[in-house]
């Protein structure tokens, strides 16, 4: 076998493999052998099949066999002999020759045959006990936690029925029927509905038009839903209600003890509030987790530059293109309505894409350094975690991870980088600072407006390529 490196232009290499007739002939004649004494054809004895009739019968098939083993075995051998790793799979190109073709099947023709692949660049990984970080972390008071019990013991109050006039804090009972030009709208209806007036449960101006109702009571309320309603196609427009009023109920007395804690599935009211702070300190940990793994990546992003592979880039910006795409359909927007432009937007999001390549290489790099890896329970808890997600179709989604390989390959990127992300934490200089949670959820300009005491100014609701561009830079 003969192998000639036909390019090397920075990442890019090609290799040309010509495998001589001769041995592909050698190959086919031992494979036809050990088939001599297993085959079983009409006017032969076993074993007796002359060489002859069995390349005839047998021959373009085996051949046929050898070529697909060729071009599956070869490029993984080369690679290894060469010490490189592909960053996507590699292309084969060989002859579409019809002719050329049948001339290598039947052993007359060397079998030519390239691959083209980009490799993973060397990365020179430096010690990461040198990185010095800064963790923020808040100290949970206590009336923080005893709002969130107050919260809770308020979603479990009871209500009791009550003749009169519905007020702030009673609870409604309604069927309701909602119209926009007079048609009703998918979401627009109900029967039975719980509302408890003041919640803010409802569209802003709903709840203050049934106080005063009563049992019995039949009323029109006309409400504008807000500009930024979730619900794009509803967003502005005005929608008339008609309501049914069934019940008004008084609330029951609000208690926090052992016996609410109880009906919450908690032996006490001590439990109830130990419960509440390890949610409390869980939900502060990811703001924690998010913004120390945010200065990591901005870390490695500014220590390591080096080459991204074109492939790998192209199928990261195309993933992030079709997210921004898809959102912006749905919500029935245009890159100008987001003050950018198609031309503009693609530019910045093939930025981000190479970033995300570049430090998915860096971290790959100090993973394998570290000799970090993935066990079989941390895979199956991955893959039953996606089946839960689909209730009801478990058994599919199940089936659909075990007949494909590369959609649980896809769960292991995460895993991995979360824990090269434990292991630069533990190895790191981190200093920890307390700070409040203001300070803590705000994102950086926020932050400084904060530390310097300024009144930050009330932001808009992010738009979607800034919520977009938060979430590629952070992973």
């Amino acid at each position: 076998m003969q192998v000639t490196e036909t390019l090397s232009e920075g990442l890019k290499r090609e290799i040309k493999i010509v495998i001589p007739a001769k041995d592909m002939e050698s190959q086919m004649n031992e494979r036809l052998v050990d088939a001599k004494d297993k085959v079983r054809l009409n006017g032969f004895r076993p074993g007796k099949v002359p060489m002859g009739h069995m390349r005839k019968m047998y021959g373009k098939s085996i051949m046929a066999e050898l070529v697909n083993e060729m071009i599956n075995q070869k490029p993984t051998e080369i690679l290894s002999e060469r010490g490189e790793k592909s960053a996507t799979r590699p292309q084969i190109t060989m002859t579409e020759d019809e002719s050329e073709a049948d001339q290598i099947l039947a052993a007359k023709a060397d079998f030519e045959f390239s691959i083209s692949y980009e490799v993973i660049p060397t990365i020179e990984v430096s010690d990461v006990s040198k990185l010095k970080l800064h963790r923020q972390v808040i100290d949970i008071a206590e009336d923080e936690v005893e709002e969130q019990v107050a919260k809770i013991a308020e979603s479990a109050r009871t209500f009791e029925a009550k003749k009169g006039k519905a007020a702030d804090g009673d609870r409604i009972t309604m069927d309701y029927l909602g119209k926009i030009d007079g048609e009703p709208f998918d979401g627009g209806a109900d029967n039975d509905a719980n509302l408890v007036l003041g919640s803010g449960n409802f569209i802003p101006g709903f709840e203050e038009q049934l106080k005063g109702t009563k049992a019995g009571d039949e009323k029109t309320v006309t409400v504008t839903f807000p500009e930024d309603y979730q619900a794009a196609h509803l967003a502005g427009k005005e929608a008339a209600f008609s309501v049914t009023v069934k019940e008004v109920a008084a609330p029951g007395e609000l208690t926090i003890d052992d016996e609410l804690a109880k009906t919450l599935g908690l032996e006490s009211a001590d439990r109830l509030r130990e419960v509440v702070r390890e949610q409390i300190e869980s939900q502060y940990g990811q703001f924690t987790r998010q913004k120390i793994k945010r200065q990591i990546l901005d870390a490695l992003d500014e220590d390591y530059k080096i080459e991204t592979p074109e492939g790998l880039l192209e199928v990261e910006f195309n993933n992030i293109w079709g997210q921004i795409t898809g959102d912006l359909e749905q919500a029935g927007k245009t890159f100008e309505d987001e003050d950018t432009t198609e031309e503009a937007a693609r530019e910045d999001y093939r930025k981000l894409a190479e970033r995300r390549v570049r430090l998915g290489l860096v971290l790959s790099q100090i993973g394998e350094k570290a000799e970090i890896t993935i066990t079989d329970e941390e895979m199956q808890k991955a893959v039953y975690d996606q089946v839960r997600q689909y209730p009801g179709q478990e058994q599919q989604i199940m089936e659909y991870f075990q007949q494909t390989p590369d959609a649980v390959a896809q769960l292991r990127a995460p895993i991995f980088e979360e824990k090269v992300i434990d292991h630069i934490i533990a190895e790191a200089d981190v200093t920890d600072e307390v700070v409040s949670k203001e300070v803590l959820m705000a994102d950086d300009e926020e932050e400084e407006k904060i530390a310097e005491k300024k009144p930050a100014k009330k932001k808009a609701a992010p738009k979607k390529k800034a919520a977009a561009k938060k979430k590629v830079d952070a992973e």
